[in-house]
């Protein structure tokens, strides 16, 4: 098991393949090799039977034991001299076969070498072959010999085993080089950064646990920085969720504390109403609407902390009713600074949606127009349009502010990453485009800039307004003229 598990590894994988890629160069170093030592030895052969029939050319005839000691030690069975174009055997003994094949080494290219050699070494029948080539000094012009296979094969394999033995040793050595330097530079920091991963994760609320980038390999290191760049940016957002939550609880406290006080200080202005004052029955309808919302403010503070937004109560709303009602609050907090106020809402365009859901999305999107513009000193204006098409409403907000910062439109509906003015938490814009979004629209920046800022919200219509939610809506609209 423990050898598997080796070669299943990064090292051992390389290890084989690398003694497997030097054994394939050495076989490809190998064929030409026997080919080139074939050739030798035949020449040598050819040499030896020239140096023998030196003697018989130094004396017109040799005894027969004298003969056969010369060709025993070339190695041969009869020499062949063609001098003067006169072809001579020289030296000669009995064969024992026929010559099976005959090879002229004079002109033998590589491939003819190569393949020769190949039927010589797979070939264990032993045969009798005919060799040509050209005599040493030039003495002549051509030798041949005949020869035995059996030792030529012998001393080709004895010269195949010697090439793979010493190819394997350099395999294996090779190889073991490559182990050791892979290990030290790809195993062992590959190990690092999974050794780094793995303590992250126990705890990646810990910033002491951010790999820190040593690799020398430069894809190693800019793996560690993509790493590194990842856990910063997940530690942060935990940490983030983690005063989130924190902060949900509070505000959850905060809102069920205050939800009480405003209970208490309703039953007080439902007393206002009875009043007879014209002053105050001018004011009552107002401050009663101001505290029903906040108090529902703070239910739904309460249900956001628990799950999110509550789905929308669709109904029939007179949009330039609501439009006003929102500018109207804004009106009484720009006391005399120079702030004008635009509308352009058709007066019978009536859209569905929840009345206190879109109240709380346009006074978010108003007041934050009018912070903006206030914090200049600079006059300015704020202009709430409306039109419909056939799929859909599109209510804009627009002024002539100064612009959202670069931080707010980087991470736009985004809470708690820079809100709209300074000190702000952009908690305003996340509501605003949750809530619109509870309506299945879109709520969109349209541009902003040095010379203003524009919101577009899109609410899609679905289907018509049914005549129930038409009716409801004037009713209500009749009530709040009443």
């Amino acid at each position: 098991m423990t050898i598997f598990r080796f070669l299943n590894s990064l090292t051992g994988r390389f290890l084989m393949l690398t003694f497997i890629f030097v054994m394939a160069a050495e076989v490809m170093i190998f064929v030409p090799s026997v080919a080139r030592f074939r050739e030798d030895f035949l020449l040598s052969r050819l040499e030896r039977a020239q140096i023998a029939s030196l003697a018989l050319l130094a004396n017109d005839s040799l005894d027969m034991d004298l003969e056969d000691e010369l060709l025993a030690n070339a190695g041969v069975y009869n020499v062949v001299l063609r001098r003067n174009e006169i072809r001579q055997l020289v030296l000669s003994s009995p064969i024992p076969e026929q010559i099976h094949a005959t090879y002229d080494l004079r002109d033998a290219g590589a491939f003819e070498l190569i393949r020769d050699a190949m039927i010589t070494l797979f070939d264990p029948e032993e045969r009798v072959i005919r060799v040509i080539g050209d005599p040493v000094k030039q003495a002549g012009l051509l030798i041949e010999v005949t020869l035995p296979t059996a030792p030529l094969r012998m001393a080709m394999i004895d010269y195949g085993a010697r090439i793979l033995v010493l190819s394997a040793a350099i395999s294996f050595f090779t190889a073991f080089l490559l182990f050791l330097a892979v290990r030290a530079l790809l195993v062992r920091p590959i190990k690092r950064v999974i050794g780094a991963m793995t303590s992250y994760t126990q705890a990646p609320e810990d910033a002491r646990r951010i790999i820190q980038p040593s690799a020398k390999v430069s894809e190693l290191r800019d793996a560690e920085v993509a790493l590194k760049a990842m856990e910063t940016e997940l530690t942060s957002a935990l940490r983030q969720k983690e005063r989130l939550a924190q902060l949900g609880g509070a505000v959850a406290k905060v809102s069920h504390d205050l939800r009480n006080i405003l209970t208490t200080a309703q039953l007080f202005t439902d007393r206002l109403e009875m009043s007879q004052d014209p002053g105050v029955m001018r004011s009552a309808p107002k401050l009663v609407n101001s505290i029903q919302r906040a108090v529902n403010l703070c239910e739904s503070t309460l249900a956001f902390g628990k799950a999110e937004e509550p789905a929308p109560a669709l109904a029939g709303v007179r949009l330039a009713e609501l439009v006003g009602e929102v500018i109207e609050g804004e009106r009484l907090t720009i006391e005399d600074f120079d702030l004008s106020f635009a509308e352009d809402v058709p007066n019978t365009m009536v859209i569905r949606a929840d009345t206190e859901q879109m109240y709380r999305v346009l006074s978010n999107l108003v007041r934050n127009a009018r912070q903006a513009i206030i914090a200049t000193g600079k006059p300015g204006e704020i202009s709430v349009a409306a039109f419909e098409d056939d799929d859909e409403w599109v209510l804009s907000v627009t002024d002539t502010g100064p612009g959202l910062p670069m931080k707010a439109r980087e991470h736009l509906f985004q809470p708690f990453h820079g809100g709209a003015r300074k000190g702000g938490f952009g908690l305003g814009l996340a509501i605003a485009a949750e809530l619109v979004r509870g309506h299945g629209g879109r709520l969109l920046l349209e541009r902003s800039d040095s010379s203003g800022t524009a919101f577009a919200i899109h609410l899609p219509k679905g289907y018509a307004l049914s005549p129930s939610d038409a009716a409801s809506s004037g009713d209500e609209t009749a009530e709040a003229a009443e």
